[in-house]
């Protein structure tokens, strides 16, 4: 039995490690740790960790621009380095690890496949590009940060230490959207954050890397495009037309890692290619 429960811990490590951190970031916020207090003050927009780091999401401090707000020199280093880190990885990062909206989307889309729900409204991956853009304008004309008006993911940090009807109908409206109209419908073609995260990590160099086996070669399985939130980034490795994702919209969540029994997938850190490309300018 003990064997089994190892075997089943293994087969699921990549999401234990994601909701382990997701879970561990919102804690940082929430938990008074005594004789010291809270590890993060603010929320995932701006905040100050450990009483010293300063950090801010740069998708925050672009509204701020757009918004003619002037930028304090804190904020300005806040959003290098989270900008800095995410590019430097993976934009998309940021959605399946941190955001905390994963959470309930991953929910929504377990108890479609759980109970076989079956409506699936299409919607175009385009259109959050469309959104962010339309942030950005608004932010521009009313002298604003336009989205975080709206915001789900601060609505949700906020909501988990102070209810708020508004907040509630909000996050519920979103859950139950993915649930029943449209599968993984926020992150992969509403959210804003995700798509400028995408844009930003367009060129990150961690990213999931193909080496077939005899066994993937013969099986044809596809399980991994079956679970990945983002089923197109992989077709080019599947159809061997690429050895790694390189779409921007890979979260790295890893569950294509966790589907694939035949160990053909893996996640590398590509400092190689980051290298070979520089030689070749």
């Amino acid at each position: 039995m003990l064997a089994r429960f190892g075997r089943s811990l293994y087969r699921h490590r990549w999401l234990l490690m994601r909701r382990t951190v997701q879970i561990s970031i919102l804690l940082a916020f929430i938990v008074q740790i005594p004789g010291y207090g809270k590890i993060a003050q603010g929320n995932l927009s701006s905040s100050i960790l450990f009483g010293e780091l300063k950090l801010t999401d740069p998708f925050i401090l672009l509204q701020s621009f757009f918004a003619g707000s002037s930028i304090a020199l804190p904020a300005l280093l806040g959003a290098i380095i989270v900008g800095g880190f995410y590019a430097f990885l993976a934009g998309r990062l940021y959605c399946s690890w941190v955001c905390p909206i994963n959470l309930l989307t991953d929910l929504a889309y377990w108890l479609r496949k759980k109970f076989k729900i079956k409506g699936n409204m299409s919607l175009s991956r385009s259109l959050r590009l469309w959104i962010l853009a339309l942030s950005l304008v608004l932010s521009l004309l009313g002298g604003t940060l336009a989205w975080e008006i709206v915001n789900p993911i601060t609505r949700f940090q906020r909501e988990l230490m102070w209810f708020s009807l508004s907040g509630a109908m909000l996050l519920g409206s979103l859950f139950l959207f993915d649930l029943f109209v449209s599968r993984r419908a926020w992150c992969g073609h509403l959210c804003p954050v995700g798509a400028f995260y995408g844009l930003l990590g367009r060129y990150g160099r961690l990213k999931v890397t193909a080496t077939p086996t005899e066994s993937c070669d013969s099986s044809g399985c596809s399980r991994c495009v079956a679970v990945c939130p983002e089923p197109h980034v992989l077709a080019p490795v599947v159809a061997k037309q690429a050895q790694s994702v390189t779409s921007g919209d890979c979260t790295r969540c890893g569950a294509c890692l966790d589907e694939c029994h035949e160990g053909s997938l893996s996640m590398k850190l590509d400092l190689v290619g980051m290298v070979s490309k520089k030689t070749d300018q």
